[in-house]
C-alpha cells in the first residue's frame, strides 16, 4: 500500500565553606543541541548572562517557536511564524499527514548569522511513523528580519526536508503483513488486544536481536510528475522475513503489563501519559504502557524535560564530589533569580531546611543555589558516566536514550540543576536513572535477550547510594510523594514538575522503587507529579503481583 504526500506548493555559600571535592574523572561532552518536545519547549531567559556577540537571540527564539509549534500540531500557527502562511501550512499538513508521521520531536541546534544578516537554525528531526518506526534526518530553518523588527522562518520546500523540492516529493510505501507473536518472560502469549500499549512494539521485536520483521515499509523520494523512485530515504522492518521459531521471548510480563494499562487508563484521565516499569538488578522491562494506547511510544522514544526527578542524578553528582551532606543546611526561598525568576511548585518555601528536606520537598531554589558546587559540564558527566544516560543503547526496539548538554550560559545550568532546560528523558531513562540509584550500578534496560551492550559505566559508592535511598524514602513518608505511602513493601520515590511553554500546563512525573522494581511515569499536562502521575503508580503498586524478585 502506497500513501502519497504531496508537498507543492547572587546567593550566599549555604552550610558554610565548601567542602574539598573530589575528582570526577572526565568524559566527552555531547554535541550541544537544543530539544523541543512535542509538548513545546523550555526556553531559559537570555538575562545577564547572554553574550553581546551573535545572532539575534529573537531569531533562536522564532525558530524555536516554530519548531515547537510543528511539532505539537499546532500548524497554523508554526505557518503564521513563516513568509508564507498559507502555503507553509498546506505542505506541513500534507508532510506529517500523507507520510503518516505522528508526534515529531524536533531539536534546534545553535544559530549562526550570515554577512547579509539572515539567521539560519540547524534543527535534527525524529520523525515517528506509525507503525514502522522513527525516520531521522537534519535540515535548518532560515530566518529574516521584517521592516518592523519581527524575525520571520523565510518559508522554502527545502527547510522541511533538504529533498523535498518542487520536482520531488516523498512517498511511504507499506509492506502489510501479520505481526509476529509475542511471549512474555514466562511463556504467555501476549496479543495487541488484551495489551494495546503493545501494539507499536510488537512489529519492532520479530527479528534476532530484536530488529521488527512485522511490519515492513520504506520512505521514497520520487518524481512528481512521473513517480519514478529517486532514492530509498529510510526503511523500517527487517530485510527477510523472519522463520517460524514460535512467538519471539521478551522479558515483559503479563501480570505487570496488564496492571500498568488498567493504570493508565483509569488514572491519566485522558491525557497523554506513559510508564515504564523494570527490574532494578538486571534492567529487564517488565512494562510499557502508552495513553493513548496505539500512538506514539512516548514511554521508550519520548523527550521531555523529565522535572525534579532529574533531582536524583543532581544529588549523586553533589553526594559524589562531596559538595554538599543531607544534614547540610541549604536555605530553600520562594524564588531565586539566576538571569530568570525560579520558583518553587505553589511557591512553598522552607528556611533553615537540610539539603534532605529540600530533596524531600523538591526544594528548586535550593538545588539551583548550589550550581557553582558543580562544573558546568559536571552534571553531564556524571548522567553518562554513573546512570547511562546520552550513551547509545540496545534495547531491542527503537528508544531515546536522553541528552544533558553542557549549559550554555548560567540561567540554563540553574535549569539544568532542577531537570529543565536543555536536559532531556522519557520514562525509560528515568525508570533506569532510579534502578542506578537504588542499586548503585547501571543495567542497560533490555526487552529482549541478546541485545548488545556498548555503554560503559561506573558504579556509583555505596555511601552515595545509601544516602540516595534514605532521601528517597523520606519523600514518600514525609515528602511530596505521600500518596505512596501506605503501600506494602519499602516505597521509595520522587515526584517532579516540568514546564513546557507558558501557555501550556505543566508535565507531572513520579518515580518510584519497591523490591526489585523500578518505575517512571509521566502526564503531559498533568500540573503536578504527585496530583497526576502518583495516583497511577500507586495503582499500579497496589494491583501488580509482586516485585519480581
Amino acid at each position: 500500500m502506497d500513501t502519497h504526500a504531496d508537498h507543492s506548493s547572587s546567593v550566599p555559600t549555604p552550610g558554610g565553606p565548601r567542602p574539598r571535592r573530589k575528582a570526577l574523572r572526565a568524559v566527552t561532552a555531547g554535541v550541544v543541541v537544543l530539544a523541543v518536545t512535542a509538548g513545546g519547549a523550555w526556553a531559559a531567559g537570555i538575562g545577564p548572562f547572554a553574550r553581546d556577540a551573535g545572532p539575534d537571540p529573537a531569531a533562536g527564539e522564532q525558530a524555536r517557536a516554530f519548531l515547537a509549534d510543528w511539532a505539537a500540531g499546532r500548524v497554523p500557527s508554526a505557518a503564521e511564524r513563516t513568509t508564507s502562511p498559507d502555503t507553509a501550512r498546506r505542505v506541513l499538513e500534507s508532510f506529517t499527514g500523507g507520510l503518516d508521521i505522528d508526534e515529531p520531536a524536533l531539536r534546534a541546534g545553535t544559530a549562526t548569522e550570515a554577512e547579509d544578516g539572515t539567521v539560519t537554525v540547524p534543527f535534527t528531526a525524529r520523525m515517528p511513523v506509525t507503525g514502522l518506526g522513527t525516520w531521522t534526518y537534519r535540515s535548518e530553518l532560515p530566518l529574516r528580519e521584517h521592516k518592523d523588527g519581527v524575525w520571520k522562518v523565510d518559508w522554502k520546500l527545502s527547510l522541511v526536508h533538504p529533498r523535498l523540492s518542487g520536482t520531488e516529493k516523498f512517498r511511504l510505501e507499506r509492506e502489510d503483513s501479520e505481526p509476529p507473536e509475542v511471549a512474555d518472560r514466562q511463556g504467555r502469549k501476549l496479543s495487541a488486544d488484551a495489551f494495546p500499549s503493545l501494539a507499536p512494539l510488537m512489529t519492532r521485536l520479530g527479528g534476532d536481536g530484536g530488529e521488527g520483521t512485522g511490519a515492513r515499509g520504506a520512505i521514497r523520494l520520487v518524481d512528481r510528475t512521473t513517480g519514478k523512485v529517486r532514492r530509498t530515504e529510510a526503511t523500517f522492518g527487517a530485510r527477510t522475513v523472519r522463520a517460524d521459531k514460535g512467538p519471539v521471548p521478551t522479558t515483559l510480563d503479563a501480570d505487570w503489563q496488564s496492571a500498568a494499562e488498567k493504570a493508565l487508563a483509569s488514572h491519566a484521565g485522558g491525557r497523554n501519559a506513559a510508564l515504564v516499569a523494570l527490574r532494578i538488578d538486571d534492567g529487564e522491562v517488565l512494562a510499557v504502557a502508552n495513553s493513548p494506547a496505539g500512538g506514539f511510544n512516548r514511554a521508550l522514544s519520548g523527550t521531555y524535560a523529565p522535572g525534579s526527578t532529574w533531582k536524583i542524578v543532581t544529588t549523586s553528582a553533589l553526594l559524589l564530589t562531596d559538595a554538599v551532606a543531607p544534614d547540610d543546611v541549604v536555605d530553600c526561598p520562594k524564588f531565586l533569580t539566576v538571569g530568570k525568576k525560579f520558583q518553587n511548585v505553589e511557591l512553598s518555601e522552607h528556611p533553615g531546611a537540610t539539603f534532605r528536606k529540600d530533596f524531600t520537598e523538591s526544594c528548586n531554589t535550593a538545588f539551583i543555589s548550589l550550581r557553582d558546587r558543580l562544573g558546568d559540564g559536571e552534571l553531564g558527566d556524571v548522567a553518562r558516566t554513573y546512570f547511562g544516560v546520552g550513551q547509545e543503547w540496545h534495547v531491542g526496539a527503537p528508544t531515546y536514550d536522553g541528552s544533558v548538554p553542557v549549559p550554555k550560559d548560567e540561567t540554563e545550568k540553574a535549569a539544568s540543576m532542577i531537570g529543565q532546560g536543555r536536559v532531556q528523558a522519557n520514562p525509560l531513562i528515568m525508570a533506569s536513572v532510579t534502578a542506578t540509584a537504588v542499586s548503585g550500578r547501571f543495567h542497560e534496560p533490555s526487552l529482549v535477550a541478546g541485545t548488545e551492550d556498548t555503554t560503559r559505566t561506573e558504579p556509583l559508592p555505596r555511601e552515595v547510594v545509601g544516602h540516595l535511598r534514605e532521601m528517597l524514602r523520606a519523600t514518600v513518608t514525609g515528602g511530596t510523594a505521600k500518596i505512596l505511602s501506605g503501600l506494602p513493601g519499602e516505597v521509595g520515590a520522587k515526584t517532579g514538575t516540568a514546564e513546557v511553554s507558558d501557555d501550556q500546563d505543566n508535565n507531572g512525573w513520579l518515580v518510584a522503587h519497591r523490591g526489585n522494581v523500578a518505575v517512571a511515569c509521566v502526564v503531559e499536562e498533568g500540573v503536578t507529579g504527585g496530583g497526576s502521575a502518583g495516583p497511577i503508580v500507586r495503582s499500579l503498586l497496589a494491583t501488580a503481583p509482586g516485585d519480581s524478585e
